[in-house]
């Protein structure tokens, strides 16, 4: 019986990686994987999802109008599909993830959701709200701060490296915008 996964972290905890090498576990086992990414991020190119340590894949494409059951039902149609990985997940909205349960209740694939839990100022992005409200299974993977514990939160910098608390949800970066701490770090960055 296929369930829901949500594999959540802080920034740089491999999350794109693990979601590479889950799609190359299937393929080595003759299966067929169909993955998905944000479209607002084309860091890497449009439709590729990219790890820091240079694996990538060819991936298609979520934006907010996208209704994954009918995309993915349609793909599934014209080649079976044994799994579904989604990348940069935090990114979905609530009629996102609910689309994706049913595509686990009614088509009985797996999904594999890879993602944020929260943003830059503590708060659960969207997606990842309804993720860990509906997943049946949730996997953190972890990543540690410079002190060496682990990371869970992430700060948002400036041009100088300076940590700053406003501004939009969604501002695409990497290692140039965000870092990830520790909860101690994290509100010390932030003078609470």
């Amino acid at each position: 019986m296929a369930q829901m996964y949500f594999y959540y972290s802080a920034m740089n905890a491999g999350k794109s990686t693990t979601l590479l090498q889950s799609s190359f576990n299937y393929q080595e086992r003759g299966m067929n994987p169909v993955i998905f990414t944000a479209a607002l991020d084309d860091r890497f190119g449009v439709g590729k999802v990219s790890s820091r340590i240079g694996l990538q894949s060819e991936a298609q494409l979520f934006g907010s109008e996208s209704n994954l059951f009918d995309d993915i039902a349609t793909i599934h149609a014209q080649e079976k599909r044994h799994c579904v990985l989604i990348d940069e997940c935090q990114f979905l909205s609530k009629e996102q993830v609910y689309q994706l349960t049913e595509v686990v209740d009614k088509l009985n694939i797996p999904v594999l959701c890879y993602g944020l839990r929260t943003d830059f100022l503590g708060e659960l992005f969207e997606g990842s709200k309804y993720l860990l409200s509906w997943a049946d299974k949730l996997v953190e993977l972890k990543t540690i701060c410079h002190c060496g514990r682990k990371a869970n939160m992430v700060i948002r910098t400036d041009e100088n490296g300076v940590a700053i608390s406003e501004g939009d949800q969604v501002a695409i970066g990497g290692n140039d915008k965000y870092v990830s701490v520790c909860r101690q770090h994290y509100k010390e960055a932030l003078g609470r």
